[in-house]
Formats: C-alpha cells, sequence, structure tokens
C-alpha cells in the first residue's frame, strides 16, 4: 500500500523544538561518507530552503494574523531542520569539495526525477537541464584538479560519470527562452508536482550557495566559472519554476510543499547511505506530517475543501538516489546539441542564426569564457582535460577527450 503521510502520526508541535547542542550536528568524515548521504543532505538543505522562503513570502501576502503565527511557528522549526542538516558538512571540505557534491545531485537528481517522470513535457523539461548540470560537474572537476591538483571521483566515487554534456559557454540563452509552460494543477499527476518541486529546491539552493561562495575561490578562473554557472543556475530556477501552475493557491503551494518534504524524508528513510542521517530522516518525517496536517487544516477552513484531494492514492514511488550512468548516456547521445526556443525544446539546428540566442551568446561570451578557460588550462598543464569515463569513450565524437596540440 502507497504510504499516505496525511493517515500517519507525527510528532506533536510543542515538542518539535531543540536547543543548540542538539543543533550544531557532529559534521561527517568526508573521506568516509557515503557520495550519496552526502547528496541527499545537499538536498534536504535545499528543500528546506525553499519551505522557508516559500513561508516567508506567503505571510507577506496575507493580513490574518493567526494565519501568520501559523506560517512563523512551522517555519522557525523548520529552519532548525535546515540548519541540523547543513551543520554536517564539515569544515575541512573545501568549498570546491562541496561544489562536486552540489552537481552530483544536481545529476543524479534530474535523471532519477526524469526517468520516473509521466508527463511527456516535464520530463522533457528535466531531461534538458540534466545534460547542462552535467557539464557543470566536468567544469568543476577540471577547475579542482587544476587549483587543488585532487580529482573528483574522490568525492563522487564511481557512481557518476565526468565527462562533457551539453558545453556551458552553449548554454546561455535570452531570459525568454527559460520560460515554460506549466502543468496544469487539475490534469497534473501529484508526483508530478512533487518532482518539480524537489527539483527546483535543488537548483535554487545551488544557485544561492554559488551566489554566496564564487568569491572565495581565490583562482580568477575559478572566479568567472562560478560566475558563469551560476547564471545557468539562475536559468534553471526560471526553468523549474515555471513548470509550476501559477493558478495554485497559496494553501495549494503551502501543502504541496509539506509533502514534498514528507515524500523527501519517507524515501530517504527507505535508501540512505548513512544510519546516522537516517536517524534525522526519521525523526524529521514525524515533525512533517504534523506540518502537513497544518497545512492540511488551513484548506480545510480556508478553502473548505478536502486536502485528500490533492493527494488520492498516496506516494506511488519513492526517491532513490543511485548511479545513472546509462540513462545520462542515452540522454547525451540523443539530445546533446538541443537548444530551447520559447516554450519548446528543439535540436541546435533548428534554431535560426538571426534567433535572439546568437546575439545574446556574442554579448556574453565576447570577451572570452571562464568554463571554456579552465579546460584549455588543465590540457596545457596536464596534457589534456580530466574525466572519469565509466561507460566507454564519449558518446558523442566531437566531444571525446581533448588533449594538448603538440
Amino acid at each position: 500500500m502507497a504510504f499516505n503521510p496525511l493517515k500517519e502520526k507525527g510528532m506533536p508541535i510543542e515538542k518539535q523544538f531543540k536547543n543548540w547542542n542538539e543543533l550544531n550536528t557532529k559534521p561527517y568524515d568526508k573521506n568516509t561518507i557515503h557520495p550519496y548521504a552526502r547528496t541527499a543532505g545537499i538536498l534536504m538543505n535545499g528543500v528546506e530552503v525553499e519551505g522557508a522562503l516559500f513561508s516567508h513570502q506567503f505571510a507577506r501576502h496575507t493580513d490574518d494574523m493567526e494565519l501568520k503565527k501559523k506560517l512563523a511557528l512551522v517555519r522557525r522549526i523548520e529552519q532548525c531542520q535546515q540548519k541540523e542538516i547543513n551543520w554536517m558538512i564539515p569544515a575541512n571540505e573545501s568549498n570546491l569539495e562541496v561544489t562536486i557534491g552540489y552537481e552530483q545531485v544536481a545529476v543524479d537528481l534530474t535523471a532519477y526525477l526524469a526517468e520516473n517522470e509521466k508527463d511527456p513535457y516535464v520530463k522533457q523539461a528535466f531531461d534538458f537541464g540534466l545534460l547542462e548540470d552535467f557539464d557543470h560537474l566536468y567544469r568543476y572537476a577540471n577547475l579542482m584538479k587544476l587549483t587543488m591538483g585532487k580529482e573528483a571521483s574522490s568525492v563522487t566515487k564511481q557512481y557518476t560519470e565526468i565527462t562533457v554534456g551539453r558545453p556551458t559557454a552553449l548554454e546561455h540563452r535570452y531570459p525568454f527562452d527559460d520560460v515554460r509552460r506549466y502543468a496544469d494543477k487539475n490534469t497534473a499527476d501529484p508526483m508530478t508536482i512533487l518532482h518539480i518541486l524537489t527539483l527546483l529546491s535543488g537548483e535554487q539552493q545551488t544557485m544561492n550557495f554559488y551566489m554566496n561562495i564564487g568569491n572565495r575561490i581565490e583562482d580568477r578562473t575559478g572566479r568567472g566559472l562560478y560566475l558563469e554557472i551560476a547564471q545557468i543556475e539562475e536559468q534553471h530556477v526560471t526553468h523549474y519554476e515555471s513548470l509550476l501552475d501559477p493558478k495554485m493557491s497559496w494553501f495549494e503551494q503551502a501543502f504541496f510543499h509539506e509533502l514534498t518534504e514528507c515524500w523527501l524524508y519517507y524515501s530517504l528513510m527507505q535508501n540512505d547511505y548513512d544510519d546516522r542521517s537516517k536517524r534525522v530522516w526519521e525523526k524529521n518525517l514525524a515533525m512533517e506530517i504534523e506540518h502537513l496536517k497544518l497545512a492540511a487544516d488551513m484548506i480545510k477552513k480556508y478553502e473548505n475543501r478536502d486536502p485528500q484531494e490533492l493527494i488520492p492514492f498516496g506516494f506511488s514511488h519513492l526517491l532513490l538516489f543511485k548511479s545513472n550512468i546509462a540513462y545520462v548516456g542515452h540522454i547525451l547521445r540523443t539530445q546533446y546539441n538541443y537548444n530551447a526556443m520559447d516554450t519548446e525544446f528543439v535540436p541546435g539546428e533548428r534554431v535560426p542564426k538571426d534567433h535572439r540566442y546568437y546575439k545574446h551568446q556574442e554579448i556574453l561570451n565576447a570577451g572570452g569564457v571562464p568554463s571554456q578557460e579552465v579546460i584549455e588550462r588543465i590540457i596545457d598543464k596536464e596534457g589534456h582535460d580530466y574525466r572519469q569515463e565509466l561507460a566507454g569513450p564519449h558518446p558523442v565524437e566531437e566531444y571525446r577527450e581533448k588533449m594538448a596540440v603538440t
């Protein structure tokens, strides 16, 4: 039977606050942590941040004092959850090592959600973003090799390939071409909404992370790389958030935010790779079940609706962090040259030469492109770029291993 959090017992709200010592969690060991235990923490940090930011926006759009107080109560607790999760990252894990973790999240999370998405248009949107984040992992991995002399596989292990995706330099589109058609709330599978909110939360956290730590990098090419990819993450947030139905009420949105957190914590309980973090997921699920019930009560009170209508059958499937090498390779082979025109995804050769894409490219890439410069520099230094191609040579011949010209 599918798990239905509305029918489960949660933790009473008055028991959910913790003292500082409880929140100041012991960091994991970066040398022994399983990559997918790291990615789970990065994802849930982003999901809790999205929940807090949404709640603040909700509070700014109501004059109902009772509602404001309920939002403040749940938001404060979710901010505590966020701190406990994010404080698991150790101080000796460099910004660049954490970045590799963020991009492993982006690749394997997006691939899994795309493979399990029923809506063809939403799936195409996921596949489109996947190849761009896949390339970001490759660019950051080469920056790590260049500036730290360290291989990114020390973070990703043997689960995620590191090679050229849709080249970052080609990803810079005019803003109009990152706005998508939305999935109608009345016809969309509830799991589609959970998928979109999950991916949006992860991408938004990546955008925020790069916005704030990109200027901490000493190497000038590295600073430029963070700047360039942070702008792509802005595109991705626009890309994913526009898939959500803008006709959803504030109360429906609040409900789906809490439902997404229940789905994710329940999923991670089943497949997490670390016993200590698994205990955090179990506890947080109990807390989120109560938050969901509070959101459900709001729908009953303010909209006179049965919240069970929003998810009539419980969760049809769970999220699983796993290796997606074969799926990524298939999408790379068949869609590597795709571009976007308005709301549609098309092969690159179908974009007219007078399209705004090319003018925008000329403006942004006129003074050199950091994502290309980092590859040029590592080739000059090592004689070749850094890759981890676990399934054999790159499926696209023009993107096979780059070597120094002799």
